[in-house]
């Protein structure tokens, strides 16, 4: 498919005043994606586990409008007035006017509210655009009753992307291929795709227990980061990396094998960093307990032989990895050992999950 796919035809409905609301997960990352072209198009293709519990709950009202001259809308965030977002939905707005040619057309109103602190390392523009994006195209279909759902949902991933990267991979579960890779029959580096292999049995109920190290903003973000892969000295490298990491990836989500899967999610992680204390201008989002909780986790891996590990993402939070058949020893250790290095203590059990959901059925 290309972009113009996404372009509609005339519509042949109406639609006058209504709501709906959907929830849409975080996901996190196996393989990484860092670095993108123009309009989002990631420079390696990555795979991801889509979470279940820390997600983005968007109610999207609308109402026809008769100045049909530019977008209008309301944004609420946790029930309050929200400013601070209004740029970053303005140009997304922009980005997907051609696609979505209903927009002037209605005033929005957006409520939304997070499950997990915002902007704290758990991709909460991932989850907030993807809600976003699933009530749109509850209009559009609206609009357009005939819409087919495999279009329906390769169309809101590919919106999800033009207003955050890895909002695309956070329509469906449980995991998702985006970017452009050989060996996987229809990814595309215009929208995510359930990975369709048979996922062994281990880990489909992988478990996910994010400790919260730092809650607070991130002193860059990953749009500024992305960024800085352009005339990175390693970028070209790390892209061929990625490809090669995601094929590994991909036989052992099939054949059970743990502990390959150990080896690439963590090199993926630290890859993921290095890339950014190596960039110019540098910088280092984790923080020193960052590194003490991966220590630990590694020599209670060592001693034990509990097939745990931890990813991160552009942050300083870190994501505990592990079979749910160990989850009563893994809690045990994180309760015992490395809550001490989290922000007040602060955690949040998750696990793997389905995607977007309609919460008005």
């Amino acid at each position: 498919m290309t972009e113009k796919d996404f372009i509609p035809s005339a519509y042949t409905k109406t639609a006058h005043r209504g709501s709906f609301e959907w929830s849409a997960p975080s996901n996190i990352a196996l393989v990484k994606y860092w670095g993108k072209k123009e309009n989002q198009v990631p420079a390696n293709p990555s795979i991801s586990f889509t979470l279940n519990e820390c997600k983005t709950i968007t109610k999207l009202t609308y109402e026809h409008k008769e100045d049909a001259d530019r977008v209008s809308f309301d944004l609420l965030f946790e029930g309050q007035p929200k400013e601070s977002f209004r740029p970053k939905i303005e140009k997304f707005f922009d980005r997907v006017a051609q696609y979505l040619p209903f927009l002037k057309e209605y005033h929005f109103t957006i409520d939304t509210r997070n499950t997990f602190p915002h902007s704290s390392g758990i991709a909460s523009s991932a989850s907030g655009m993807a809600a976003l994006v699933m009530n749109l195209m509850s209009l559009e279909r609206l609009l357009s009753p005939d819409m087919a759902d495999d279009y329906f949902y390769k169309k809101a991933s590919f919106l999800a992307r033009l207003g955050s990267g890895s909002a695309c991979r956070s329509i469906n579960g449980s995991v998702v291929v985006w970017g452009e890779h050989a060996e996987i029959e229809g990814s595309s580096d215009l929208f995510g795709l359930p990975f369709t292999a048979e996922v062994h049995e281990i880990f489909r109920n992988y478990q996910d227990t994010i400790l919260l190290v730092d809650k607070g903003e991130k002193q860059v973000s990953s749009t500024v980061g992305h960024d800085l892969m352009h005339g990175h000295p390693f970028a070209e490298r790390r892209f061929a990396q990625a490809h090669e990491n995601l094929s590994t990836t991909r036989k052992a989500l099939t054949d059970g094998d743990v502990d390959t899967f150990i080896k690439i999610v963590e090199s993926e992680a630290l890859t993921l960093h290095a890339m950014m204390m190596t960039s110019l201008p540098y910088f280092i989002l984790m923080k020193p307990n960052t590194l003490e909780i991966i220590n630990r986790i590694w020599k209670f891996r060592s001693e034990t032989g509990i097939p745990v590990c931890f990813t991160l993402d552009a942050g300083a939070n870190v994501h505990v990895l592990y079979p749910e058949n160990v989850a009563v020893k893994v809690l045990d250790f994180i309760k015992s050992e490395l809550l001490g290095y989290c922000q007040n203590n602060q955690y949040i059990c998750d696990e793997i999950g389905t995607g977007a959901v309609n919460l008005q059925y």
